[in-house]
Formats: structure tokens, sequence, C-alpha cells
């Protein structure tokens, strides 16, 4: 259309005193003026019609294309806003009726958490030089800004650290291969981050995300593969149900604190609720949103922070808010009574996972939520008993018609892999 347009003017520009000469790209124009049908015009005086009449034509054939421009403009589907729908993006329905055929602004949101979530590797430094061992040296209000992340409008009101207070013996530490790695201390483990007012206003309300870091050092490691279950109570984490339990290992870095040091005087708990209930008084009376993400470990993490917000620090504000886990390439967390409670309490975990990747078919790799029902029943008090949680969606690499079908194994579980492999995803098997 814009060529055509373009063409009227270039000719009305040099005036055409011997017909219409116009180039042979607009001979589908140059046929509908010769058809006085198609304009609804005179031909007035043969080839050499006047001046008034080649701008009766050209407004004639401008209206026309106009109409035409209108006309497919209004056969266009609406544009979704987010702002419209963040409830529905958000679980408020299960994401019934979104995974198949793939909502776009599913896709879009659920990049968007796990670029956050994918944020706490690129901005974590090791420092065993330090006293606080692994550590962010990055100041809070320059975060996003720089990891190239600008385009998603948060600032980072907190930084979460947490205490490697483990019981871990003792001759490890003498092993000069793992001499730096099971440093103890203070370990940057994710961050609180609030959306801005203009960001706010895409997204529909005022969101509040928690990011939380996955594995990197040995002692994440060692947290991972304490897949015993312990009662959330027994690591000062309150609860209704002395039967809810989840694995020991993550349970220990989310509430073990270190008072002899600065970052991690107060447990990682601590900080966020503490964080969370200072943002929700600020914006209190604002339409508001919990999010929160993470990779891996920081899956298992997220999931737990998630049950404790709503447990503890949200139940009596008198105002529902809700509050969504989205979870990337992430384990079992706990048992059947886990995630039980998680579903009473109305929280909303969406999983995200590569079917090759081994990490989510661990712990409770016999004892789980794939057998029947009536197991389930049978074996949901057993301490090796672990429960998957919320709803899933599961990529396949080998069917991603953009990625290579003989990859390492070892991206299997890699987040920004998972990612990219997230961005083309229209639908199961597509």
């Amino acid at each position: 259309m814009a060529t055509i347009t373009s063409q009227i003017n270039l000719w009305l520009k040099k005036g055409c005193g011997h017909g219409f000469h116009l180039p042979k790209k607009a001979l589908p124009v140059h046929r509908c003026l010769e058809r006085s049908s198609f304009l609804g015009l005179a031909r007035n005086g043969g080839a050499t019609g006047n001046l008034k009449c080649r701008f009766q034509v050209a407004r004639t054939i401008t209206t026309r294309l106009h109409g035409f421009e209108k006309a497919a403009e209004d056969e266009k589907p609406a544009e979704r806003r987010l702002a419209e729908f963040w409830e529905e993006i958000h679980g408020e329905n299960d994401w019934v009726g979104l995974m198949e055929p793939f909502d776009s602004l599913l896709r879009t949101e659920l990049i968007r958490y796990g670029d956050m979530a994918q944020a706490c590797y690129d901005a974590y430094e090791k420092d065993p030089s330090s006293r606080f061992g692994h550590r962010i040296k990055i100041e809070p209000h320059m975060f996003f800004k720089s990891l190239g992340l600008t385009k998603y409008g948060y600032d980072v009101t907190k930084y979460i650290y947490s205490s490697y207070n483990l019981d871990v013996a003792h001759f490890f530490k003498h092993k000069p291969l793992w001499s730096n790695d099971w440093t103890q201390g203070a370990s940057w483990i994710g961050y609180v981050a609030v959306s801005n007012d203009e960001y706010s206003q895409h997204l529909g309300r005022r969101d509040i995300t928690i990011a939380w870091r996955g594995t990197v050092t040995s002692l994440d490691i060692f947290s991972d593969i304490q897949d015993f279950q312990t009662s959330t109570e027994h690591h000062s984490l309150p609860t209704h149900d002395p039967s809810i339990k989840v694995e020991d290992g993550f349970l220990d870095i989310y509430t073990k604190n270190d008072e002899s040091n600065t970052f991690c005087n107060k447990s990682a708990r601590t900080q966020v609720a503490e964080e969370v209930q200072r943002l929700l008084h600020e914006y209190s009376g604002k339409k508001l949103s919990i999010s929160v993400t993470g990779h891996s470990l920081g899956s298992a993490l997220a999931t737990i922070n998630a049950y404790d917000i709503a447990e503890n620090m949200i139940q009596d504000n008198g105002e529902k808010i809700p509050l969504c886990v989205f979870s990337f390439s992430g384990p079992r967390v706990g048992n059947f009574r886990f995630k039980q409670r998680l579903e009473e309490l109305g929280v909303k975990v969406l999983r995200v996972a590569n079917i090759h990747d081994a990490v989510p078919k661990v712990p409770g790799v016999l004892l789980n939520e794939r057998l029947p029902v009536f197991m389930q029943k049978l074996v949901k008090f057993l301490p090796w008993s672990y429960f998957h949680v919320g709803e899933k969606l599961m990529l396949d690499h080998t069917k991603s018609n953009f990625i290579e079908k003989s990859i390492n194994i070892a991206k299997f579980h890699n987040l920004k892999f998972l990612l990219q492999l997230l961005d083309g995803y229209q639908g199961e098997g597509r």
C-alpha cells in the first residue's frame, strides 16, 4: 500500500499531461485507472485528462487505499494486553487453556521471570579472599542495569544472604581440592525486587519478585544431596501441621543464620520476610502480586519461600494477594502433605523443565506423584516419598526445529538453554 501511494504522490509532483505513465510496478493501479467501474469516474476526454481529473483520480485512489488498509486492520485480532490478563498468566485458573496451543503472553512472562532467575547466576562472584566467602559486588540500585536487563522495570530493594552452617565432616574442609569451596560464612543467594511505576502499569499491578540462585558452590551440592525429610518446625519455620516435611538440605539454606556474620546474622528466611512485610506496608491499598522464581536449587528455595509467605506472612493481612512460583528445572521439595498444604493456601506453581533433565526426577526417584493414586496413599507417609507441586510444562529439545538434537548432556539442566527452548515452543510436540 505504501509503495502504491508513494508512486501516486510522485506522479502528482511530476504532472502527467499525456495520460498516466506509472512505473510497471504500479500496473494494477494503472489498469484500475483505466476502468471507470472501479473508480466511478468518467474518462474525461481520452488519454489527456485535465489536471482536475488527475487530482480527483488521486484522491479517489487514496481514499480507496485507506479504506482497504482500515478493513485489513479491522480483520486483525486485537492485541492482548498483559495488564488485562495478568491474573490468568499468574495462575488464577491454573493456566487452563494457556498451554495448548501455548499462549504468547505466558511465554513472554515465563522468559522474563527466567531471565530474573538467570540474573542470580550472572551477578554471582566467587570471592574466597573475603571473609564473607561468596558474594555479589554489584550495588543493588545498579543490579539490572549492570546485567543489561533495564527493559524489565524492576528495582532491587534487598539482597538475600544465606549462612552455610552445615554439619560438614571436618575432613572435607582439609582436602586441597575443596578448600575454597567449603568456605563457611555468608553466600549471596538472591534478591527481592519490585516493579517501578511505569512498568507496573504495563503489568497491571505492582509486582514483588523474589529470585533465588541455584547450585553454584560445593556446599550447595551438599545441601542438594541431603534428601532426608524433616519437619519445617524443626528449622524455625512455623507451621500449623508438623506432618509437613521438606528436604533437610533446602531448609538448612533457608533457615540457618550466623550471628557473627554481618551479612547473615539473620536467616535468609527472616531477611525475605522483613522485606516482604515492608513492601506490603509501603504499597498498602495498591493492586499487588508476589512472584517467586528460581532455577534448580533456587527453584526448591522459591517453593519453600512461597509456602512460608502464604502460611506465615500474608494469612492475616486481610487482603488476598496473588502468590505464584515460576520454577525452572526444579527438584521435588517435600512430602505429600507439603503438596496438599500449598494447594490449600492457594499458592500457584508452574514448573518448567526439559524432560531429559535428571534434576526434576529427584528426590523420590521411585516414590513420587507418578505412582497410581492408591499407591500414593500407601507411600505418602514414608520419608523417601516426594511429590511435585503445581502444574508442569515439560519441554523436549529433541522435538525442536531450531535446537541441535545431539547436545552436551550438561545443557539439559542449563537455564539459558531451557529459556531458548521455551522461546520457540508452540505447544506439545512443536
